[in-house]
């Protein structure tokens, strides 16, 4: 619950699935990373494969870029259909993730979150360069974007959260974060304490555990409302 508890400063974020549009950017993506090649894979079936590689990179050591990351799921999940894979259709998924759009209710929300004086900050597990593409959609809105090659660390380990929180001057008292990762970013807010609202876009993606979040949105177009039941605007 987040009634009764003091208001925070900061408002953080997930980036892909909760303000951007992941699922149907990166069906897209690789849909036409499959055309180049002339081959007619269920995109869904390919993108599950390719999930569970770049979630398994992301926690090898040592430590490789976001970039890196996807174009080695990449190659892996091409290699277990016979497909052969290279450099370009590595650049063509990333750049199709750097243009990826914002989901239609996101700027309006972050503007209003905005001008009531919150401090909104992007935790990410992405690259600067790609995020870049993805941060100027969203309406001037945002203070701070910390990714995982700023902090040298993937979620859901916790540190890419303690990173963020000491570049913001805060504690995990002070924020409150807003994702739509369960098996990312709730694992760690659960395990630090932060106060979490998970959006909830019907993936069909749970969280570990029957873990249960402080509150549930199905899209962040409800969060004023749940921040002035809260008593925070």
């Amino acid at each position: 619950m987040l009634s009764g508890t003091p208001r925070p400063s900061w408002v953080t974020f997930d980036c892909y699935g909760t303000l951007i549009q992941w699922d149907e950017g990166l069906l897209e993506a690789v849909r036409s990373v499959l055309a180049r090649r002339g081959r007619a894979i269920d995109p869904q079936r390919f993108i599950e494969i390719y999930d569970r590689h770049e979630h398994a990179l992301e926690q090898a050591t040592p430590h490789r870029s976001f970039r890196e990351v996807a174009g080695a799921a990449l190659t892996l999940a091409m290699g277990e259909f016979g497909i052969a894979s290279d450099e370009p259709d590595a650049t063509m998924l990333t750049e199709a993730i750097g243009a990826m759009p914002p989901f239609p209710e996101v700027a309006a929300t972050l503007g209003e979150l905005k001008r009531e004086g919150f401090g909104l900050c992007i935790i990410s597990n992405t690259d600067d360069a790609i995020i870049a593409g993805n941060v100027v959609q969203l309406g001037g809105c945002i203070d701070r974007v910390v990714t995982a090659e700023q902090a040298g660390v993937y979620k859901p380990s916790r540190r890419i959260f303690e990173y963020a929180h000491r570049l913001l001057g805060v504690t995990s008292d002070d924020v409150v974060h807003v994702c739509a990762s369960p098996h990312l970013d709730l694992v760690a807010t659960r395990e630090l304490g932060i106060r979490d609202v998970w959006i909830d876009r019907g993936t069909g993606r749970r969280p570990a555990d029957g873990y249960v979040p402080a509150a549930t949105l199905p899209s962040l177009a409800g969060l004023p409302d749940l921040f002035r039941e809260a008593g925070w605007i």
